[in-house]
């Protein structure tokens, strides 16, 4: 393999660099793992009054319902007191204008009474229905802003549940104001959460502490078994297992290893710097370069400046268990990488393709699982530790970012990261 086509130093590489945003061959999938990405609101919990009126007639908001119980209620408190001020207005007619009673105005007319309070009630009826439908549009429109500020607090408990993630947990709602119903249900939120971050912070120290105490140990048996295999008295069959011994303490050391990146990967960013994903991708592939001439495997490189705001450790090992991954996974010699880096929809993108056995598309999303494996469809899964995808879905998640995995047409898989663009 040429070192043009392992790195992308080649004239091609300089090409992609000049075009900035270019989007060579990216390819779009399924969202495997959502984020606290930012949603739009779903219609009917936010927005005006047209988009709550928009969801008839299927969901309706609380809102919508409130303002349409208060104009149902106006409603009915104004026909009770129509009705009343009607029979009352008519019995004042009737003790003032008996039936019968004829009244001759001052230019001879002759006015029936009857007639009169029959002109009378009608002119009230009418005139009190105009009055009545235009107080109540109006007591719809303040209802629904009574609604509005009546569930806004409810609304800040959405918006942050809606953000929180097992990195942002430390977000509290902090609701100010009466000491009512909706207050006490975001203390409750508040105290959940901190029960949570606790439970996660635990299991975090555990995974890290159990990982530390492991590694000397095992750096111990390296050192024996080294030693041991470095006897020049020592028999064939003992360096015979050594040798195993010795594989199979490395890849326990990477166990250990990659744990304690998961725990690290998993916490709030402590680290933010501008990071050029391009640039990551070249020095991982510099150092994997040799990895991939040893299995056979072609490395392509589609390099774009894609500058993310993050944490350089992290995304680099990002990078580097994205492509150690496939090559791993791959068919073995013949095989083929494609690594891609840009923009691609406002976000700095991360494209690793290879091609390999064909996994079934069921089966995707649980490759993000901790130490999930498709036994028969891995080339060297011996040598894995099983969290490669796993780590890459935690730091996607602490850097507020997305990550796609699809099925590639004819073998392998296409896992593409997107995470913000630094500004």
């Amino acid at each position: 393999m040429s070192d043009d086509d392992r790195t992308g130093k080649g004239k091609g590489k300089g090409e992609e660099r000049a075009a900035g945003a270019a989007r060579p061959g990216f390819a779009a999938g399924p969202v495997t793992q959502p984020m606290s990405a930012p949603r739009p609101a779903p219609r009917g919990d936010g927005g005006d009054f047209m988009s709550d009126l928009r969801t008839l007639p299927g969901r309706v908001s609380v809102r919508l319902r409130l303002t349409l119980l208060y104009g149902l209620l106006f409603l009915l408190a104004g026909l009770l007191l129509l009705f009343i001020t009607y029979v009352l207005m008519a019995q004042v007619l009737d003790s003032v204008f008996p039936s019968g009673l004829q009244i001759r105005t001052s230019n001879g007319w002759i006015i029936e009474t009857e007639a009169l309070k029959s002109r009378t009630m009608k002119e009230l009826f009418g005139r009190s229905m105009l009055v009545l439908a235009g107080v109540g549009v109006m007591a719809l429109v303040l209802g629904y802003f009574v609604a509005d500020r009546a569930l806004a607090p409810l609304q800040k408990v959405t918006a942050t549940a809606r953000r929180l993630s097992e990195s942002t947990l430390h977000e509290r709602i902090a609701l100010q104001g009466p000491a009512d119903e909706i207050k006490e249900l975001a203390d409750t939120f508040d105290a959940m959460l901190e029960r949570l971050g606790q439970a996660f912070d635990a299991q975090r120290r555990f995974v890290a502490n159990a990982s530390h105490e492991l590694r000397t140990p095992l750096a111990i048996n390296r050192t024996l078994l080294e030693v041991a295999l470095g006897d020049p008295e020592a028999s064939q069959d003992l360096k015979s297992v050594g040798r195993t011994l010795l594989a199979n303490n490395a890849r326990h050391e990477r166990l250990i290893e990659g744990l304690l990146l998961l725990a690290r990967s998993e916490r709030e960013l402590t680290t933010r710097a501008t990071v050029d994903l391009a640039e990551v991708a070249a020095a991982v592939l510099e150092t994997q370069g040799k990895r991939a001439d040893e299995a056979g495997v072609t490395v392509h490189t589609e390099l774009a400046a894609g500058t993310a705001l993050g944490d350089p450790v992290l995304l680099e090992h990002l990078v580097t268990n994205l492509v150690d991954n496939a090559i791993k996974h791959n068919t073995g010699d013949g095989g083929q990488v494609w690594v891609r880096t840009g923009v691609l929809d406002g976000f700095a993108t991360v494209q690793v393709e290879n091609t390999g056995p064909v996994v079934p598309a069921y089966e995707v999303e649980r490759l993000f699982e901790p130490f999930r494996r498709l036994q028969q469809d891995r080339v060297e899964s011996a040598k894995g530790s099983g969290l490669g995808l796993s780590i890459v879905r935690s730091v996607v998640r602490a850097h507020r970012g997305f990550v796609y995995a699809t099925p590639r047409q004819g073998g392998g898989l296409v896992v593409t990261v997107r995470l913000p663009l630094a500004s």
